[in-house]
């Protein structure tokens, strides 16, 4: 759960040699601080693991930006050599900020605007996978308005139940992503890509869900999308070069969970790409790969500071402590939207005392305001006492809001003992700055 930089000595969590407590009077709380020489060993180790099981067929390592994203990462992707997956003209513009070049660039979303799409294919982006019908017109008028031929994906549906939290499991039938293969409608956007000149037609994407243990999701999703690739081979005479399995691999929150790491996946997905190629008469095509929360999730932890403790009686007779830290839903929304569950541990000094049943809670309006539903946790915590949660990387600082105008947290970049922002915090004027005022 931790990143690889954290120790723990007699009580005190530390960072590359860094305290909790002096990051917590240099940088204030809550705040996100991110280990940047373990987030690139993990988009390495995937690469490396891709090229290694795929060999010649390896394409790229696409970042979802949708985990995280600010220039300062996107600058190490860029130094990485991986690419990056945006689905938004936001995403778009930070990755360019960063420095990352369009050819490394990959653009998602199920409902890309028309100036989306026209700046995507301005700027010469590899690819845009294409979400529905109507986006194959927006998107070959784009390429034939700039004078280009624009690669292309066709994101499916290959009718996947994915063993994951339903918000954020996507390739079933019922969903707003992608053309479904069992219901035809694949088929008719291979043979509508295909009447536009301005459109190359690289291939199919997939993306199975979240936070997916095992690999028997992708796996499926990958036989079915063979035999799709297998049928446009013998319908149009066409062979599609190109295949882009998506992500979701897990990472543990809790103890007792395990990160999926790149080689217990890759290998047996090789093994079943080849094998289903092979059956079906078809070359290996260039695999490509989307890891976001895999590679920033464990890389990062938040830093809170306890404001108020209570104990509540329950019905049942016994007591639960509430912890309230400064943060909450604002800077961790998963635990309330669906149900996510998170680990703390007291981070700036030893406790003797007996663990108790707490909840961790945030400072909004909301009873749903829930950072850690149910956690044993040192019955003397009091304000003042800083918490850290694990695995934070993902989704937090990236769907952060500002909920009861509370300012966003500040993201830290950790490196060789010294710690630098990369993401600043937002303050009173930042709140005001978007009002009219007469």
């Amino acid at each position: 759960m931790w990143s690889q930089a954290i120790s723990f000595e007699k009580g005190h969590l530390t960072i590359s040699g860094l305290s909790a407590r002096e990051l917590a009077t240099q940088f204030g709380t809550p705040t996100f601080f991110i280990d940047e020489d373990h987030f690139r060993d993990r988009a390495r180790a995937w690469a490396h693991s891709l090229e290694q099981h795929f060999g010649q067929s390896a394409g790229d390592v696409y970042y979802a930006a949708k985990a995280f994203i600010c220039t300062d990462v996107a600058r190490w992707i860029k130094e990485e050599g991986i690419g990056i997956d945006v689905c938004t003209g936001g995403e778009l513009a930070v990755a360019l900020a960063g420095g990352i070049d369009p050819k490394k660039i990959e653009v998602h979303g199920n409902n890309k605007s028309v100036a989306e799409i026209d700046r995507a294919v301005h700027v010469g982006v590899k690819t845009i996978v294409i979400d529905s019908l109507f986006e194959i017109d927006r998107v070959a008028a784009a390429a034939s308005k700039h004078g280009v031929r624009q690669g292309v994906m066709l994101r499916l549906t290959p009718g996947v139940e994915a063993h994951t939290h339903e918000s954020i499991s996507t390739a079933h039938e019922d969903v707003k992503f992608g053309f479904s293969i069992a219901s035809g409608a694949a088929a008719v956007a291979v043979a509508e890509v295909l009447t536009h000149t301005s459109l190359e037609l690289r291939g199919f994407h997939c993306h199975v869900g979240s936070q997916i243990f095992g690999t028997d999701s992708f796996e499926l999703a990958a036989t079915r999308i063979i035999a799709l690739m297998k049928a446009c081979k013998e319908k149009h005479g066409i062979e599609l070069p190109e295949l882009d399995l998506g992500g979701g691999y897990a990472i543990a929150y809790v103890p007792g969970e395990a990160t999926v790491e790149p080689e217990d996946v890759l290998p047996s997905l090789s093994a079943v790409v080849k094998r289903e190629c092979a059956a079906a008469g078809l070359a290996l095509p260039i695999i490509s790969i989307e890891p976001g929360r895999n590679i920033v999730g464990p890389t990062t932890f938040t830093l809170y500071e306890v404001g108020t403790v209570k104990d509540v009686l329950l019905e049942d007779g016994s007591t639960r402590r509430y912890i309230s830290v400064d943060g909450g839903m604002s800077d961790n929304i998963r635990p309330s939207l669906y149900g996510a569950e998170y680990s703390a541990v007291l981070a700036d000094r030893v406790s003797t005392s007996a663990h108790v049943l707490s909840r961790v809670v945030g400072k909004h309006c909301e009873t749903g305001d829930i950072v850690i539903r149910d956690i044993q946790l040192p019955s003397d915590i009091a304000p003042g006492d800083l918490l850290a949660t694990p695995a934070t990387g993902a989704y937090g600082r990236s769907m952060a809001s500002n909920y009861n105008h509370l300012p966003r947290p500040p993201v830290v970049a950790i490196k060789n003992g010294k710690a630098r922002v990369i993401v600043r915090r937002e303050n009173e004027a930042d709140l005001l700055a978007l009002d009219v005022k007469e």
